[in-house]
């Protein structure tokens, strides 16, 4: 083979080698992963499932098609407790939830929803992001096969709605109430029934008598349901969860199969989701507080204070016990509560004192 000869086939064959790739790399671009998004919430359900249902549009958006979300509320495709194990065993890709829901999976899944006078909302993100929140987390999920992103967050929530008001700590023994997580740990030990009702449920069970008390997000969603017809008092503020993270939960197989841009893609639509669904409930419950009050008759009222201390005084107790139960949950709390102890000294002479200042 003479020179001329060696330099055309070696130039032909890399002109068919780039040409190669080139289709390998259209292919991948016009790859087209059908995903599906299971979610605890009823369908299209005000901030919580539109707020899923804006994670499945930014997604498939970024990506120009490339992943398309459909997404489901709950029981259209499973029930809403059973969304874990939808994620987990792949039927669906995508869910999304309250980590509190699967604390019987495991107890330190809680710490990423909220804490009973835990972080707010702008504190827990700080942890999350920029502390050793997010790897922790990853480390609690790593047995189902899943990763939890945050994923939305409702900010301090509402007390809940009561059929008879709370004068003292008495009012709360032999109450029923609809109340998840660690709050209802609280309530449990004051003597009160915690009963773990999805939110599809709560206008029935209230009105039916099955329950005496609920508490569910704050007032753009409780006006949504009309708990405003099946109890007259409202109290504030929600100690229980005073700055709730939603949280997407993604099969790791199947995040896996993304190329790196998809990847990136996935991970930072939740970080747009998460901060605009704190958005939204900020700009919504105003004006859905002063119609619950002024257009439906809601008495809102403040938890007294002496039973706000006890509440605070049983939440600690409640939480440390959460934190002896395994080895990874007393790590878990370890690195909440000294993150929540550092920041705290900031947010009293920033948030704190602000508002103070701003209102007195």
């Amino acid at each position: 083979m003479d020179r001329r000869d060696f330099l055309k086939k070696t130039a032909t064959g890399t002109v068919a080698l780039g040409a190669g790739l080139g289709v390998a790399a259209a292919a991948e671009a016009k790859a087209e992963f059908k995903w599906k998004m299971v979610t605890t919430w009823p369908k299209n359900f005000p901030g919580l499932g539109t707020g899923a249902n804006k994670l499945g549009e930014l997604i498939t958006e970024m990506s120009g098609g490339r992943i398309r979300v459909k997404v489901y509320g709950a029981k259209e495709l499973v029930p809403a407790f059973e969304v874990m194990d939808a994620v987990s065993r792949g039927t669906a890709e995508l869910g999304h939830g309250a980590a509190y829901y699967w604390k019987g999976k495991a107890p330190a899944a809680q710490f990423f929803s909220t804490m009973p006078f835990g972080m707010n909302a702008q504190e827990f993100s700080g942890w999350i992001y920029h502390g050793d929140g997010q790897a922790l987390w990853d480390e609690v999920y790593a047995p189902f096969g899943v990763l939890g992103r945050p994923a939305g967050n409702t900010g301090v929530q509402m007390g809940g709605w009561f059929n008879r008001e709370i004068n003292s700590l008495a009012d709360l023994k032999g109450l029923k109430m609809r109340i998840p997580g660690l709050g209802g740990e609280v309530l449990k030990r004051l003597g009160g029934t915690p009963v773990n009702l999805p939110g599809g449920e709560l206008f029935t069970a209230l009105t039916s008598g099955t329950i005496d008390a609920t508490e569910w997000v704050g007032p753009y969603n409780d006006l949504a349901f009309g708990l405003y017809k099946a109890a007259k008092y409202y109290y504030y503020p929600g100690f229980h969860e005073p700055g709730t993270c939603l949280e997407v939960l993604i099969n790791k197989e199947a995040y896996a199969a993304l190329p790196k841009d998809l990847q990136s893609i996935v991970m930072n639509a939740c970080k747009v989701v998460n901060q605009d669904m704190l958005a939204e409930y900020t700009a919504r419950n105003p004006g859905a507080l002063k119609q619950l009050v002024e257009e439906h008759g809601a008495k809102l009222l403040p938890f007294p204070a002496d039973v706000l201390q006890q509440l605070r005084k049983v939440s600690a107790e409640v939480v440390a016990d959460v934190a002896a139960e395994d080895e990874l949950s007393a790590r878990v709390y370890q690195s909440y509560n000294n993150f929540l102890q550092a920041v705290r000294v900031f947010t009293d002479v920033s948030e704190l004192a602000y508002l103070q200042a701003r209102d007195a």
